[in-house]
C-alpha cells in the first residue's frame, strides 16, 4: 500500500488500526494482502493506508457505521483476527473516527 486512499467527499470514516508486533511474523505478510483485497471487495470500503516503523498503523475508510461493522464480522477477517491475537501482535488498539472534513495538496 504506497498510495494515498482516494476517499468521498466528507462525512465518512475512518477506522484506525494500531499496533505492536510480536516476534512471529510467520504468514502475515500474506495474510495482510489478503485482508486488504478482501476488504476493497467489501460494500462501503473507500481506501486504505498503512506505514510500518516501530508500530504499525493502518487506516482503512468506510462509507458508513455499517459497512465497519459487516468488515468486523466477515468470516475470513475473524479468522485473521485471530491469528492476529494468537500470533502475530504483542498489543493494538482499534479506533473508529467520523471524518468531518479533509483536504490535500
Amino acid at each position: 500500500m504506497t498510495s494515498i486512499a482516494n476517499t468521498l467527499k466528507p462525512p465518512y470514516y475512518a477506522v484506525i488500526f494500531t499496533s505492536l508486533r510480536s516476534d512471529d511474523s510467520s504468514g502475515y505478510d500474506e495474510m495482510a494482502v489478503r485482508m486488504a483485497e478482501l476488504a476493497k471487495m467489501q460494500p462501503g470500503f473507500l481506501g486504505i493506508e498503512s506505514a510500518r516503523e516501530q508500530i504499525g498503523i493502518t487506516v482503512s475508510y468506510w462509507s458508513d457505521l455499517e459497512s465497519i461493522k459487516q468488515w468486523k464480522m466477515n468470516a475470513e477477517h475473524l479468522g485473521a483476527q485471530q491469528l492476529g491475537r494468537e500470533r502475530w501482535y504483542r498489543s493494538f488498539k482499534t479506533r473508529i473516527a467520523k471524518v468531518e472534513r479533509d483536504y490535500e495538496f
